[in-house]
């Protein structure tokens, strides 16, 4: 199921998509986090609207909201989850490459979230290096702790793109990652969460990113030095995992400070963050503060 929060005659439902259209599944739940909290009976109760379900409205009619616009805590986020990633990063700043052995994290301010066309803030007054970094983002369904990784993939309720915009000014001018990555709007997702059953190998998926139709990066999830399984199990050792955590497995090579000379994102741009099986975002820069 391709899971959706959109916004309707100024009204916000959350919906599954069937082809061209989106089926209501505001019945079943109130919003998403509910849905995710509701488990196997939730989607049950979804699947069977959509099979009792005569006509769908129109997808194109609807506006597409990040999936949890308002998630429970932080997006969790890995750092340097890509040996390329992690080299082409080392190199920019003069350094010899670290290859972490154990997970970096960090996290993203839920008033950071956005959804899959929403517009990119850029106010020069506050960063003039606003950096991509595309990447799969997992959805917690059921909560747990100390959770063993041959038992993680169970807690996985689905998955969504992710592009984790950085303010890199920001970021390398603080101690740590948290202010240069929370800005507001710069944790773009969706544009839907894929269930589980949906994607039976997220640990093999193309990412792409693209500025204005070129592509900047080009990797699959199979290139992660921590997969999915080994995040979960990390995450979860003395921290309970909660249904609707958000969990961005971060990035391939590619990124913009990392480049020579450098790049970064400027108004009129458009940002495209992509994974093969679950969709497209496609987010302007938009220099309106």
């Amino acid at each position: 199921m391709k899971l959706i929060t959109y916004t309707q005659q100024g009204h916000v439902h959350i919906g599954a998509v069937q082809g061209d259209g989106v089926v209501d599944l505001t019945a079943v739940a109130p919003n998403m986090l509910t849905l995710i909290e509701m488990g196997a009976d939730g989607l049950a109760q979804a699947t069977a609207v959509l099979q009792a379900e005569g006509t769908a409205v129109p997808l194109h009619t609807v506006h597409l909201r990040a999936p949890i616009p308002i998630p429970r805590r932080n997006v969790m986020c890995l750092g340097l989850n890509y040996a390329a990633h992690a080299a082409e990063s080392y190199s920019a700043r003069g350094q010899a490459t670290v290859i972490p052995t154990a997970p970096i994290v960090f996290t993203k301010a839920t008033t950071a979230v956005s959804g899959p066309t929403d517009p990119i803030p850029y106010d020069p007054a506050i960063s003039t290096e606003i950096d991509w970094e595309a990447e799969l983002g997992v959805v917690i369904g059921l909560a747990g702790k100390n959770i063993p990784t041959a038992a993680a993939m169970q807690h996985v309720f689905g998955y969504m793109v992710i592009n984790d915009v950085s303010a890199r000014d920001l970021q390398m001018r603080g101690k740590q990652y948290f202010k240069g990555k929370s800005l507001d709007g710069h944790c773009p997702t969706g544009p839907w969460i894929v269930t589980r059953d949906e994607l039976p190998d997220p640990g093999n998926l193309r990412v792409t990113c693209r500025v204005n139709g070129v592509t900047k990066q080009d990797g699959t999830t199979s290139q992660m030095i921590f997969d999915i399984p080994a995040i979960i199990a990390y995450l979860s050792r003395g921290m309970t995992l909660l249904p609707g955590d958000i969990i961005a497995t971060g990035t391939p090579q590619g990124v913009g400070f990392a480049r020579t000379p450098p790049e970064f994102l400027r108004p009129g741009d458009v940002l495209e963050s992509e994974i093969e099986g679950i969709g497209v975002l496609r987010n302007p820069v938009n220099g309106n503060r």
